[in-house]
């Protein structure tokens, strides 16, 4: 197996390499000036500006800059940024932990839901439980994350007041006390998240436990005499959740997407409101770095899926 990643991470070299020239080539097209507000300026002299561009190397060609860029990279050197003033690692390292933690605790909640409720609706199709199962789902795929955001916010912040609203990063208290006001204040970003993407997957888990029930190894296994129980989760799940593994890998960038507005709204300090902030400042080096390492993730769930299959799928081989 060691082989196999090594060389899909060899393929994947090349897939960073034109995503990152694609971005920095849209970027330095991309109408604005990040000195836009110098110029402006009044107190500020045509010639102090004209001297940070030329520090920042934002009159050189575009090749030119993407060169430096890559190269600097390659070096551990992420930019700085225009709006901040500090390296561009620094402000990724400070926000992408919080992310992360976001996001991975709502996926965690999407497949405690859509794994469960997706093979009891399928063993029992048609069901009263199938149904109300397909119906909440339709209603939670349905719904933006925006407005389940905002329903949640005006429920349990503004009616009930059990949960707050606006995301702190700066928490004064130690200790469990510190835990339990994190775990509070990300309950409901996580919630919107996760009830999103399991609401999706549970209708994939049914469409995948379906199919495979319908197969004459089932069938085989409980001619045998094998308890029901054992047969659902050695031979059916575990088949069934080879197209689910692929669906999960390829909505990534989906699921960041929706991080992005999730943080704006309960005002998250995660990589999706640097990004927004980066946006709507012109500020490139930090757009270009978040987009890479978004891409740079993307690609690594791809690889943790691949790696997943063989795991599920013995028919595959890592060679």
């Amino acid at each position: 197996m060691g082989h196999y990643i090594l060389r899909r991470l060899l393929i994947a070299l090349p897939s960073l390499l034109g995503i990152s020239l694609i971005l920095f080539t849209v970027l330095a097209l991309a109408p604005g000036d990040p000195f836009e507000e110098l110029a402006t300026n009044a107190s500020v002299p045509p010639e102090v500006r004209m001297a940070l561009r030329a520090q920042f190397g934002l009159d050189d060609p575009v090749w030119q800059r993407y060169l430096h860029w890559l190269f600097s990279m390659l070096k551990g050197d992420w930019g700085f940024s225009f709006v901040s003033r500090i390296d561009v690692d620094t402000l990724i390292g400070q926000r992408i932990p919080v992310t992360l933690a976001v996001i991975g605790a709502s996926q965690l909640l999407a497949l405690a839901i859509a794994l469960p409720v997706g093979v009891l609706a399928a063993v029992k199709p048609y069901s009263w439980f199938d149904r109300i199962a397909s119906i909440l789902a339709f209603i939670g795929f349905s719904l933006p994350t925006f407005f389940t955001g905002i329903l949640f916010i005006l429920l349990f912040s503004i009616h009930l007041g059990w949960l707050p609203f606006v995301f702190r990063a700066d928490i004064s208290e130690t200790g469990w006390a510190w835990w339990w006001e994190h775990l509070k204040q990300s309950i409901m970003p996580v919630m919107v998240l996760g009830l999103f993407q399991g609401a999706s997957w549970m209708r994939y888990v049914r469409s995948s436990v379906l199919d495979v029930v319908r197969l004459d190894y089932v069938t085989t296994a409980r001619s045998k005499g094998l308890a029901e129980r054992v047969v659902i989760t050695k031979h059916i799940v575990r088949n069934a959740l080879i197209p689910v593994v692929t669906l999960v890998a390829l909505q990534m960038p989906t699921i960041f997407g929706g991080a992005i507005v999730t943080e704006q709204i309960f005002r998250i300090p995660g990589i999706g409101s640097l990004l927004i902030d980066a946006i709507l400042r012109n500020d490139t080096p930090v757009i270009m770095a978040v987009t890479f390492v978004l891409s740079g993730l993307v690609i690594l769930f791809n690889l943790i899926a691949d790696v997943i299959y063989g795991w599920l799928d013995p028919r595959i081989s890592y060679r």
